[in-house]
């Protein structure tokens, strides 16, 4: 029975470099042997639809070709289906943390070869109520600048783009006070932000949660506790650095389920896209989702060396 893969691509994104590969990537799904088809999308809520109809077909293979938005809109059209197929990913936004983090390149023509020749890989996805995330659930006035960013500045800019609109907002940001129960322990106190990371890579930033697996069932919790303006600064070029878990205005653990009760009304940042207002648990689902990877050594992946029993 013939394989079938459905590529769903958002055709605006990082300066239309999938669409316009859009012959090669068809062409080389065929060649590796399924009956490719694609589809473009329209707007907000399209590549979760069309990613959904996708499971509900049996499709095999669900390639998601765009931004982080795009690998998040899609990760939601799966996720809470029985039937999940393999997802594959081709990076075409901004800044493409999720694609950074598995070292699937940036480059089309060698990302397709993942497709076809790298290795699957289940990893864990994160819930927040009747949400998904693949990277990143976070909270807080810093947070916020991710999805305040115009989708225009955004193409002209790059990743750019979010330093301007993140200065811009400094002289604005007020800590928030929080309950948060994390297996079994309690953090209580005020916070600038908390991010919820299943990957090393957040916001551009590569060496922000360093103990991170997209495999172990656990999210690494950072916390950046009550601090000023100047001290915001200077977290932030720590961070940059891989220096800010040293700083003891962070605190940074791993847990599988969180529990965040907020005084103030939090608007959630899932994927880097608005994600609503706060739910209160964050649910680590272990190996949700199988995944073409590439075919190397993945410091994130804490199976990369063995062979994975959802795969066996």
């Amino acid at each position: 029975m013939t394989k079938r893969a459905r590529l769903i691509y958002n055709p605006t994104s990082g300066r239309e470099q999938v669409k316009r590969h859009l012959p090669f990537i068809l062409e080389t799904l065929e060649k590796a042997g399924y009956e490719a088809s694609a589809h473009a999308t329209t707007g907000e809520g399209c590549a979760r639809r069309a990613a959904a109809l996708a499971c509900e077909r049996e499709f095999d293979f669900v390639i998601a070709a765009g931004g982080d938005g795009t690998i998040h809109e899609v990760v939601n059209g799966i996720a809470e289906k029985d039937y999940r197929p393999k997802l594959g990913l081709l990076p075409g936004g901004t800044t493409n943390d999720f694609a950074r983090a598995l070292h699937i390149p940036k480059n089309i023509e060698e990302a397709c070869e993942t497709l076809v020749s790298g290795k699957e890989r289940a990893i864990d996805v994160g819930r927040v109520g009747e949400k998904y995330f693949i990277n990143i659930a976070g909270a807080g006035t810093l947070t916020e600048l991710t999805y305040e960013v115009p989708s225009r500045l955004k193409t002209m800019m790059g990743q750019m783009a979010y330093y301007v609109k993140g200065f811009e907002k400094l002289p604005r940001i007020k800590p928030t006070q929080v309950t948060i129960h994390y297996d079994g322990e309690t953090f209580e106190g005020e916070i600038m932000l908390f991010l919820v990371s299943n990957t090393n890579s957040v916001g551009g930033f590569e060496k922000l949660a360093p103990q991170a697996y997209l495999d172990d069932g656990k999210f690494d919790l950072i916390i950046v506790k009550k601090t000023n303006l100047a001290d915001v600064v200077r977290l932030t070029g720590a961070a940059m650095r891989g220096e800010h878990l040293k700083d003891d205005r962070v605190l940074y653990v791993q847990a599988g389920d969180i529990e965040i009760i907020s005084e103030d009304k939090l608007e959630l940042n899932l994927d880097g896209e608005h994600g609503g207002a706060l739910q209160e648990r964050i649910t680590n689902l272990y190996r949700h989702v199988t995944m073409m990877v590439p075919d190397r050594i993945h410091t994130c992946l804490k199976a990369d060396d063995d062979a994975q029993e959802e795969l066996e």
